[in-house]
């Protein structure tokens, strides 16, 4: 009798395992959410940035003139970015006092009152009895309020457009890589052969 528990035992067993083997079957499968990663904001403010970023140079250029320059460390370029805007905007303000002086004194001329006159100052004093000489000169600096304006606007263009090419630049390689060289060639549509001239041009490189 003592063989037959050795069998007994496999009898009972191996109908555990199958039914544990069922349960296991119709588990529910477990679903991975699959995580999407979020979109890095760029950081406009910033110290340090990793690589350089056009857009990074183009906002901080737009808000701060020179910022975008100082960013790709061309610091040379900060004090043309200012000169060029100080002096369009001293040009500026210099015209608005010229145009004001100027109009108040047509005005002051033309009233038929001579008893102000003394509050028009030169050199529109001395040509007080034109009048008309007065109201050219003041369109004229009117003219030069608009012109000034749209100076301004352009040199600050031109500081983001700067910062932008050179931030672009940065990123491009421009070492040893580049090499111009004189090979022979073959062209097909003139069934010729010939000499040509190959620009090698490295790959962008990045930090």
């Amino acid at each position: 009798m003592a063989f037959l528990k050795p069998i007994l035992f496999l009898f009972l067993f191996v109908p555990a395992t199958k039914l544990f083997a069922q349960k296991d079957s119709t588990a529910k499968p477990i679903i991975e959410k699959k995580v999407t990663p979020k979109k890095q904001k760029t950081k406009i403010f910033s110290v340090d940035t990793g690589a350089y970023n056009p857009r990074v140079a183009i906002l901080r250029s737009a808000i701060i003139p020179g910022w975008g320059q100082f960013t790709n460390k061309k610091y040379w370029k900060i004090p043309i970015v200012y000169g060029a805007l100080g002096t369009t905007g001293y040009i500026f303000f210099r015209n608005i006092k010229q145009f004001r002086e100027a109009n108040a004194s047509y005005k002051n001329a033309i009233d038929l009152d001579p008893s102000n006159d003394y509050l028009i100052p030169e050199p529109y004093y001395s040509v007080r009895s034109s009048p008309e000489r007065i109201k050219s000169f003041r369109n004229e600096v009117r003219q030069n309020v608009d012109y000034s304006v749209l100076f301004f606007i352009a040199f600050w263009g031109l500081n983001v457009v700067d910062a932008a090419v050179d931030a672009h630049l940065k990123t491009f390689d421009v070492g040893d890589d580049l090499s111009l060289q004189i090979k022979p060639g073959y062209s097909p549509l003139a069934n010729t052969n010939g000499i040509s001239l190959v620009l090698n041009i490295g790959k962008t490189r990045s930090k």
